[in-house]
């Protein structure tokens, strides 16, 4: 079939440049490495082709259909060349067929070696055919010739850089060794336990793998190729070809692709031997989503942020804020949008920052660390105290001579602290946009971050531009007093739920720790409120126990370090790789609910839906494997499932129907309606 093909495309060739630009398509020229071969040494030539746009030459397997760049050397007696020094090839898809080959300017590099008797000049000949293709093949065929001094070995500069950069190209030798099964598919397994770490690590390691057979038939080369994570290395599962034998050699180059477009070709011999069991998960495809798309929904998920339950309360606290000083309502919005905006722009580039250096982190990520949840809950049950009027800090009833000012810094604190506790929220369409923000370099990533904090601080950008907006919100009186003091109990709620986190991550004694702790930033409020009136020596004792009370709540709290809480008993079993897999491999539907006790959008889906009589007795009628993928603490197989399914954070709900080859991946909003119909999918 291949060589039918390939007359095909000789035959029309001749037509179809006729009615074409009778240029060449690839224009070609020998350059040499030295300025002189030694008598007896060796210098490098490569043949240079530079190809039309769009156009492509082959590799020395072309694939399913074309014909290899050939070099016939005409060479001075004694004088040998070697074997074409091929680089890796790209995969070039043309309809139903995958070739192997090359564009723009490949430079085929060729060693030859002079006779120890060689003087004077070489003229070196080189006869050299290829076939050229688009949408049309041409064959074209140019004779070449280079001189070459022989004397002492001089490299040239004017080609160092070249050269380097076509031996850069090359494939090397698999530092691993391979081995493959044929058994309806053809597993090649490399046996490298840090080549699989790094498939699921940093976005800088490698991220996908590609085959390409040294000769024809072994594999079919436009099927799917399936990248596995095993216990011990990686696995690619391709679908084999007509000529395939089980107790023969597999010989081929294996491309490791990088998320930063860095690319390694290996030389592979792979021989008959066992292949581990893989999951292949196919992870999400960045093509599916751009950096333009990616800041669209990014600027929509910040917007909808906004209505999300852990940012509600600092929401109203900041309308309380402009309420009372209308004057100054548009430098607040400003203010409070820059502390928004910035946040969000810091804490981006620390999860690409981190994640640069191997963690396995995403968004969120501050919360699973039981100190930060502790932190948090401290800060927020302050917040509450202040709104109760145990203490006051630039409060509504601050006189106006601080207002100004303070209200300026109080207003971007405020955005600060709204970004803070918007953490463990997820709104609809951030998923998409943070999943392909972490894994892009740090100034893409930074865009996506700054694209959700301007849409999480829209309401009050609105306000600023547009100040006369500010008369929808009611005149100051004396109900905002009462509505302050109403706002501490949305402060308390999130207080306590942050407290619930902590006994998730740390147990009854990070309980403990937390509500002690409360209560010594509770005493410490009351003696600096009590003491603030007094004599100047009054207030320095008030402020100094007022301290050292603050100052053991936080002892305690970093007392927390290394806590753990003991496995909690969820719906489920809990997810590892390995129990996906033996599932899978067992051809058992498969529901995985990667969530977190910090998430509350994973915690309203739970109760909401996936507790539901329907959807359990859906999973029981359908014999549905549930797997919990807890990501309450840092889990690095729970953040390669993440990754692999380019997603920076829970809630992720994945199904796998059986024998599919990748997973249906619900929304991010749970309904009742959408998990059955994937599980009817």
């Amino acid at each position: 079939m291949k060589h039918l093909l390939f007359l095909l495309a000789l035959a029309m060739a001749a037509p179809a440049a006729a009615q074409d630009v009778p240029a060449p398509k690839v224009h070609a020229r020998l350059v040499a490495e030295d300025k002189a071969v030694a008598p007896g040494g060796s210098i490098t030539i490569a043949l240079e082709e530079k190809i039309a746009e769009g156009w492509h030459t082959y590799w020395k397997n072309p694939g399913d259909a074309g014909a290899p760049t050939e070099i016939a050397w005409t060479l001075p007696p004694g004088w040998t060349a070697d074997a074409i020094q091929w680089p890796r090839p790209k995969r070039l898809p043309v309809g139903p067929l995958m070739d192997y080959g090359y564009e723009r300017t490949p430079w085929l590099l060729t060693k030859l070696t002079a006779p120890a008797n060689a003087s004077g000049s070489a003229a070196i000949k080189a006869h050299v055919t290829w076939l050229v293709c688009k949408q049309i093949c041409i064959p074209e065929e140019t004779n070449l010739t280079i001189n070459l001094p022989v004397g002492p070995a001089s490299p040239d500069p004017a080609v160092a850089k070249d050269f380097a950069a076509a031996r850069a190209l090359l494939p090397v030798a698999s530092p691993w060794k391979i081995t493959y099964a044929l058994a309806g598919t053809l597993d090649l397994y490399a046996a490298a336990p840090s080549l699989a770490a790094a498939f699921s690590a940093a976005a800088s390691n490698p991220t996908s793998a590609d085959f390409f057979p040294a000769h024809t038939g072994l594999i079919r080369n436009a099927a799917p190729q399936l990248v596995g994570y095993a216990k011990d290395g990686l696995v690619l599962r391709l679908t084999p070809g007509a000529v395939v034998k089980s107790a023969g050699a597999v010989e081929g180059l294996l491309v490791l692709t990088s998320s930063d477009g860095s690319v390694q070709a290996l030389e592979i011999h792979a021989v008959p031997g066992p292949v581990p069991d893989a999951d292949f998960t196919a992870p999400a495809s960045e093509g599916d989503i751009t950096l333009w798309l990616a800041i669209a929904f990014a600027f929509l998920g910040g917007i909808i942020l906004n209505i999300m339950p852990c940012v509600l309360p600092i929401l109203a606290m900041k309308a309380l804020s402009l309420a009372t000083h209308r004057q100054d309502g548009r430098g607040e919005s400003f203010s409070y949008a820059a502390g928004a905006v910035l946040s969000f722009a810091v804490l981006g580039l620390a999860i690409v920052l981190l994640r640069s250096g191997g963690a396995a982190i995403g968004w969120g990520f501050q919360l699973q660390n039981p100190i930060a949840v502790a932190g948090f809950a401290l800060l927020v049950f302050a917040v509450g105290l202040n709104l109760s009027g145990l203490f006051e800090v630039g409060s509504v009833t601050a006189g106006d001579s601080l207002a100004g000012r303070g209200g300026l810094v109080g207003a971007f604190f405020t955005g600060v602290l709204a970004v803070a506790v918007a953490a463990p929220c997820t709104a609809p369409f951030m998923a998409a946009a943070l999943g392909f923000a972490l894994t892009q370099g740090a100034l893409p990533a930074l865009a996506v971050f700054v694209a959700l904090g301007i849409g999480f601080a829209l309401p009050f950008l609105l306000l600023g531009l547009w100040p006369r907006l500010l008369a929808f919100i009611p005149k100051p009186g004396a109900w905002m007093l009462t509505f302050k003091q109403s706002l501490a109990f949305p402060m308390y709620a999130a207080a306590a739920w942050l407290v619930w986190v902590l006994a998730q991550e740390a147990g009854p004694r990070g309980v403990i720790l937390v509500l002690g702790a409360m209560i010594l930033v509770a005493l410490a409020a009351w003696l600096w409120s009590k003491t603030r009136d007094l004599a100047a020596r009054g207030r320095a004792i008030g402020a100094a126990a007022a301290l050292l009370v603050l100052v053991g709540a936080l002892w305690g709290i970093a007392s927390l370090q290394g806590s753990a809480a003991a496995p909690a008993g969820k719906l489920g079993e809990a997810y590892t790789a390995e129990k996906l897999a033996s599932l899978r491999a067992a051809n058992r539907p498969v529901f995985v609910d990667a969530t977190a006790a910090w998430c509350i959008t994973c915690l309203v889906n739970e109760d909401a839906v996936l507790s539901r009589d329907s959807i359990k007795s859906a999973f029981a009628t359908r014999k549905v494997a549930y797997l919990v993928a807890d990501w309450t603490n840092q889990n690095p197989e729970i953040t390669a499932l993440l990754k692999q399914n380019g997603r920076s954070g829970v809630p992720l709900y994945l199904y796998y129907a059986p024998g599919a080859k990748t997973p249906v991946i619900l929304p991010q909003i749970l309904t009742e309606n959408g998990v059955l119909a994937a599980l009817d999918s």
